[in-house]
């Protein structure tokens, strides 16, 4: 007996009434099983079953005895097999014995005489192997293994899909492709109320289904115009995916109400694609069976919530023919419901191709469909569609219609939006924001014709900073628009508020010649004014307004932010400027500072100019500083002192103060920008400031001299006192633009601290020099004080050098002749320079007497004595007057000229001569020195007063009251002086004994 060797035989049991052929057989089939294999015999259906439940066998062989037997029993009814073959009956007996309890089992047939028929008993009776030639048992047997072994792990591996695909929640069928049943899941099982055991091998239509409704059927909600249930799961064995409702029990046998699943079968395909089996799922709907069933019995409470909801609902048949058509339709389309019916089908409203019929049938409803209506009056609407399988009234499909236009437009607005406000994100003027929303205003609002007015706060007027071409077609070029209430741009602006207009020709403030029809007129805040609009009248809906105002906001929250940025930029260029001008302040400061230290320690006029320069020059501040005065014929500038890198240039330029410029234009001439900047401040005595030397160079030989000595900017300061020029201060530096306005205000005002300076020392140097000189002025000056006085009192008023300083002016004595010394203090008191006037000296029956005048404010001999000059002197009658004054030799005299020139006009000088200056023992000298200014003012009031005369003019209470003391704090401070005067004349002063007694 030949083998193929190709399935791995183990343990063979032989079956059959004819024990002598049961082991021939077996010893045949020992090869088979090999020498570790075992071959078992068994001769009655009982004893097989017990071998097989006592060991596993790989293969049954059963063996009837083809010849023998009892004849009383048909073999299956088989017309083919002779009535009365008993051992063949026990055969076939065996192996449907063998296959219930194992329907895997390798069963192989091997009949002693066999034939076709018995051949198809035998397989109908489960055999897997039917062989009568002895040579094809042995490959008979091992093919018998091998399908069963493969049988095996088929349902080892459905065995291992059930543990995976098995859900409590739904239910599972697994189908030969024939549609019988080869397994069920636990909870399928359980809504059939069975066991496995009960629906394997049954076709699924055979299954323990529950009828529809109550009534007779398989299933389907409408028993006779339904699919039978086998013609559905035929069409899913021809490869469609079909679904049906089919109703179990709940598990329960004490009688629960039945559950409606709808059922989806599946074909599953092999590699080749050949259909090997069939999945059925089961879903349970019972709750939305229920209430299909329900909304089935109260149709018309449906239909009247249908008509109020705010979708639209339409039912047709398979062909599209409408059946229901939900009276709320025109809201979405304008038609009526029967203008809807006369269109003839769903197509004509919804379009063709709105969606997949197969893939319908297989989802049973299609959610979210979008599509594109055109509404009675021609305009177009986006909608949403569901639809769903259903079978109401003849209609087999519902068409749920929402009208999403509006939140379409929105969404496409806001998304347009979005990228606008992106694109603002990254501008950086008003004007970049202002095109690109009025380049997107298109897109965003889906109008042309924007614009964007900007508000000008210098002219308080609305630019129109972008506009769309359109614009301009529809109203003209737009043009600048006053923020007031006269026009539709301004009254917005003012009014704060957004204005939208179905025709703009209804409002008062639009132009006859527009053809501009809606617009939206909208404030962007104080930044300035959106306008928006079309050529057509109602434009602006719900959506349009609501858009608008975001692009508004969008564009002011964009204008905000280049507001904000642009002051924070120009607050940073401020902060930078400001810090580098604290630090030059800084810088100049410490030089102020090491300059005042130094003014303070100089001695000499000298030290003070040569501080200055050095100073100035140190440790690069400044590449060179010099200070210059005329020379004495006042022809040129010479130089008093310099510092720094001089490097010849006072010798290699002219100081020249004769040039044709100055004698033929102002400090502002063309010509005078030219000069040099020391000569221009010497000459116009005006700060000179050169930013760049380097401009017009080769106009101006100074330019080209500094140049070369790296001096690129300059400035000159007049050293200037009380009107009285003492030279000036030039500085230069090795970079342009070196001198600001803080730097210009701060070497300006050096300038007056020098001459100041100056000023002081040249005092100090004037109070230690013995002689000096007299000189005598003739003035005629009415508005001089004491011409004034004697013009009035037709007199002459002198003053002899009697002057007290007060917080609040100046006192001063003058002597009256020639008029009544009251009529002169009244007219004193007329004059605004005079804040009083008293009489505090009259002789009887002389027109003469002495006046106590008190100044509001500085007088002549005050200015004098700041330049270390004495007013000796003042004689004034109504034709003129003379001034008289001692100038030290240590001071300019032609300064001292120059301060009597600036108080007293048309003044002439008379006469000049040398005069010798009492020494420090001299009697006045040195008692001016020990009396304080109250004592001296004392002494001199009771003296011009006639205090001293005999018989006394005035007496000592009198003089007090005028003087605002008590009368005994005066004879006290008279006392104090004479006790003073008499110990400098008899103790201190050398005299002759002629002097010391009286005598001449």
């Amino acid at each position: 007996m030949a083998t193929t060797g190709n399935v791995d035989v183990e343990r063979v049991l032989v079956v059959g009434p004819d024990r002598a052929r049961v082991e021939s057989v077996a010893r045949d089939l020992q090869s088979v099983a090999g020498p570790n294999g075992t071959v078992s015999t068994a001769t009655t259906v009982e004893s097989t079953l017990e071998r097989l439940e006592a060991a596993t066998v790989d293969c049954v062989c059963v063996c009837p005895d083809g010849g023998r037997g009892g004849g009383k029993r048909n073999v299956r009814g088989s017309e083919a097999i002779p009535d009365g073959d008993g051992a063949v009956e026990f055969g076939l007996e065996t192996v449907e014995a063998i296959r219930e309890r194992d329907g895997e089992a390798a069963v192989v047939f091997y009949p002693e005489n066999g034939s076709e028929a018995l051949a198809s008993a035998a397989v109908a009776a489960g055999a897997a192997e039917y062989v009568c030639d002895d040579a094809d048992l042995a490959s008979a047997v091992e093919r018998a293994v091998g399908t069963a072994r493969t049988r095996r792990e088929r349902r080892e591996r459905t065995r291992q899909f059930r543990a995976i695909a098995d859900d409590p929640d739904a239910y599972v069928w697994t189908l030969a492709p024939d549609g019988t049943v080869r397994r069920a899941n636990g909870t399928a099982l359980e809504g059939l109320d069975a066991t496995e055991g009960e629906v394997r091998g049954r076709p699924f239509w055979a299954l323990p289904w529950r009828p529809a409704g109550g009534e007779g059927g398989h299933g389907s909600e409408t028993e006779a115009e339904a699919e039978p249930l086998e013609a559905t799961i035929e069409r899913a064995a021809d490869g469609a995916v079909v679904r049906r409702e089919l109703r179990i029990g709940t598990g329960s046998r004490d009688g629960d109400d039945p559950r409606t699943l709808e059922v989806t079968v599946r074909p599953v395909r092999d590699e080749s694609g050949a259909i090997v089996s069939l999945l059925a799922e089961g879903a349970d709907v019972t709750d939305r069976v229920e209430l299909e069933r329900e909304l089935r019995e109260s149709e018309e409470l449906h239909r009247v919530t249908l008509n109020n909801m705010t979708d639209t609902i339409l039912i047709t048949d398979d062909e599209g023919a409408f059946t229901y058509v939900c009276p709320n339709v025109h809201f979405i389309f304008g038609y009526s419901d029967d203008e809807i019916r006369d269109l003839g089908t769903i197509d004509e409203v919804l379009g063709e191709d709105l969606f997949d019929p197969d893939e319908l049938e297989s989802e049973g409803v299609l959610t979210n469909i979008e599509c594109t209506a055109t509404d009675k009056r021609g305009r177009e609407h986006v909608l949403l569609v569901n639809v769903r399988r259903v079978d109401i009234q003849g209609g087999t499909t519902l068409y749920s219609c929402r009208d999403v236009t509006t939140r379409k437009r929105r969404e496409e607005a806001l998304s347009a939006l979005h990228r606008t406000a992106r694109r603002v994100l990254y501008a950086e003027t008003d004007r970049e924001i202002a095109e690109i929303v009025v380049e997107d205003a298109v897109d965003v609002l889906g109008l042309e014709a924007n614009a964007v007015f900007l508000f000008d706060t210098d002219e308080n007027v609305l630019e129109p900073a972008a506009c769309a071409p359109a614009l301009e077609r529809l109203d003209g070029p737009q043009r600048r628009r006053r923020a007031s209430a006269d026009t539709l741009v301004g009254s917005a602006f003012v009014a704060g508020e957004s204005r939208f207009f179905d025709d703009v020709r209804d409002s008062p403030l639009s132009d006859d010649g527009t053809d501009l029809r809606s617009a939206a007129v909208v404030p962007l805040r104080d930044h300035g004014v959106l306008v928006a609009g079309s050529d057509e009248v109602g434009a602006f809906d719900e959506v349009t307004e609501e858009v608008t105002d975001l692009l508004a906001a969008t564009a002011e929250a964009a204008l905000d932010r280049v507001e904000r940025e642009t002051t924070l930029r120009e607050q940073e260029r401020e902060l930078t400027e400001r810090n580098r001008e604290l630090t030059r302040l800084d810088r100049i400061n410490e030089i102020i500072r090491e300059i005042d230290q130094a003014l303070v320690r100089a001695e000499t006029r000298e030290e003070i100019e040569r501080a200055v320069c050095d100073r100035l020059t140190a440790d690069d501040r400044f590449r060179f500083a010099w200070i210059g005065v005329p020379d004495a014929g006042g022809a040129h500038l010479r130089s008093r002192a310099h510092g720094g890198a001089e490097g010849g240039y006072l010798d290699g330029v002219s100081f020249a103060l004769e040039d044709d410029a100055l004698e033929s234009e102002g400090s502002t001439g063309p010509r005078a920008a030219d000069l040099e900047p020391a000569v221009r401040t010497a000459a116009f005595r005006e700060v000179t400031v050169v930013s760049n030397v380097a401009n017009r160079l080769h106009e101006d030989e100074w330019r080209r001299e500094a140049l070369s000595r790296d001096y690129q900017s300059a400035i000159s300061v007049p050293l200037a006192y009380d009107e009285f020029a003492y030279g000036v201060l030039t500085v230069y530096a090795d970079r342009p633009e070196a001198f600001d306005a803080v730097s210009r205000a701060v070497l300006e005002e050096l300038g007056e601290t020098v001459a100041s300076a100056i000023a002081a020392v040249e005092r100090k140097s004037a109070l230690l020099t013995p002689s000096s000189t007299r000189i005598e002025f003739a003035a005629d000056d009415e508005t001089f004080l004491f011409q004034r006085l004697a013009a009035r009192g037709d007199c002459a008023v002198s003053f002899d050098g009697g002057v007290t300083q007060r917080a609040d002016g100046v006192s001063v004595v003058a002597r009256v002749d020639g008029a009544p010394v009251e009529d002169v203090a009244a007219a004193a008191e007329d004059l605004v320079s005079v804040a009083d006037a008293r009489v505090i000296g009259e002789r009887e029956g002389e027109e003469s007497g002495t006046l106590l005048l008190e100044l509001t404010g500085s007088f002549l001999a005050l200015r004098l004595a700041d330049h270390g000059v004495v007013l000796r002197g003042v004689e004034a009658t109504p034709s003129g007057s003379t001034v008289v004054v001692d100038v030290p030799s240590a001071v300019d005299v032609r300064r001292s000229i120059e301060v009597v020139s600036s108080v007293v006009s048309d003044v002439d000088l008379v006469s000049k001569r040398t005069v010798e200056r009492a020494t420090a023992r001299d009697l006045r000298s040195e008692l001016l020195d020990r009396l304080t200014e109250r004592q001296l003012e004392v002494v001199r009031l009771a003296y011009y007063g006639g205090f001293f005369e005999s018989p006394r003019e005035r007496t000592g209470e009198e003089i007090a009251e005028t003087l605002g003391i008590s009368p005994a704090a005066f004879y006290r401070h008279n006392r104090t002086v004479q006790r003073k005067l008499f110990s400098i004349l008899f103790d201190e002063l050398d005299l002759p004994a002629n002097v010391a007694t009286g005598g001449e």
